[in-house]
This record gives structure tokens, sequence and C-alpha cells, in this order.
């Protein structure tokens, strides 16, 4: 038989594994749903995002078996590999990702589906252990304490020589964000650093003129 020849009946005929039977499959799918619902469950405990989608975590939890599926798929006949791959080549996921944490959980959701596929489970065990605990260790180190925001109201247009003085003597660091001139008065947002923010509004409020004072701190995220 010539090369042409085993080339044509490959492409017809499918490469196909026999050690892939059906005991590997169950197995393959198994251990690949018990991969899957710990990825759920880590999801959920380290979620605290206000936007905490259930239909999220459950994608996660159905990925890894769908993808350990393709794979398997792929391994037993080349023309279910080129099929694969022009189909997906189509798909286009338009959702937005609301958190960056959860590109973390969307890659691990798939590698798992495709090392589990490959019947690595090991890998797939070991590199879910190492990755739960760097996602948990690195939620303990301490971040940097985030800048507070000023928002004064003043009557008073030549506020800010006093307001300067003041800043100096009770935060480091600050400096004017925002700075808004009307028939009324001055508004100011500073951004600024300080150790006593009660003690900084107070002085804030005596100053002449100064209808409200706020202090705003936040670290761009949403809790609950």
């Amino acid at each position: 038989m010539s090369f042409r020849d085993v080339i044509k009946k490959s492409v017809l005929e499918g490469f196909v594994q026999s050690d892939i039977g059906t005991v590997a499959v169950l197995v393959t799918l198994g251990i690949t749903t018990l991969l899957a619902l710990y990825i759920y469950y880590i999801y959920r405990l380290s979620s605290r995002s206000a936007f905490y989608s259930r239909d999220f975590n459950k994608t996660l939890a159905l990925m890894p078996v769908v993808t350990a599926a393709i794979v398997l798929a792929m391994q037993s006949s080349i023309v279910i590999s080129l099929g694969m791959v022009g189909a997906l080549s189509i798909v286009r996921f338009r959702n937005a990702v609301k958190d960056p944490m959860d590109l973390l959980f969307l890659f691990w959701s798939i590698s798992v589906g495709i090392v589990c596929g490959a019947r690595l489970y090991e890998i797939a065990i070991i590199a879910s252990a190492v990755v739960t605990a760097l996602l948990f260790l690195l939620d303990l180190v301490p971040a940097a304490k985030p800048p507070y925001l000023l928002v004064l109201n003043s009557t008073d247009k030549e506020l800010e020589p006093a307001l300067a003085e003041l800043l100096r003597a009770h935060a480091r660091a600050s400096r004017v964000k925002s700075r808004n001139l009307t028939a009324q008065g001055l508004d100011l947002i500073v951004e600024l650093r300080t150790d006593n923010g009660a003690a900084l509004v107070s002085a804030c409020a005596a100053l002449p003129g100064v209808e409200s004072v706020n202090l705003l701190a936040h670290d761009g995220e949403v809790r609950y």
C-alpha cells in the first residue's frame, strides 16, 4: 500500500485508537467531574464580588467535562479533530468578564478539561491543588492602603491656600483631582493619604466658607 493510500484511508476512516474504551471514557469523565465540582466550590468560596453569577459558576463546572469529551473525541479520529477545529473557530464569545479573577477560573476550567481529556490526571489534580493554595495565600498578602478622596464644597473662592496649609499638616502626598469654580463658590476633589481622617474632616469643616466635607475611601472593588 502506497503512502498516498495510507493517508487517504486515515482521513476517510480516522485514526481510531483501540485503547480508548468505555471504561477509559467513564474514568476520564468521572475524574473531570470531581475536579469540576471542586472548581465550582472554590469559585463560590473565594468570590466576594457583588456581581457573583451562579450561572457563570455552573458554566465553570460544566466546561471541563465538555472539554474533556472533545479532547477524547479528537484523539480517536482525525476527521473529528478537523471538524472540531472548524466548528470551534467560528464560535465567538461576547460576554464581558466582570472580574479579572474570572479569567483565571475560565482558564483553569478549560485546562482541567484538556489535561483530563489527555488522561494526565495527576497533573490536573496537582495543578488544581497548587492553584488553590496560591489563590488563598496571595489573598493573605496585605495590599497597599488606597488613597482617600476629599470632596469639599465652599462659598469661598479663595479657599485653596488655606486648604493647602491644612493638608500639609494632616495629610501626605495630596493633589487636586478636580477643581470646579461656579458663581456660588468652589468645589474641590483632592486625592490624599492620611492616618487620621476624622481630624482632617473636622479641620476642613472649620475653614471659613466650607459648606460640606466628604472623605471617601474606595479601592475599586465592590464587596458584600
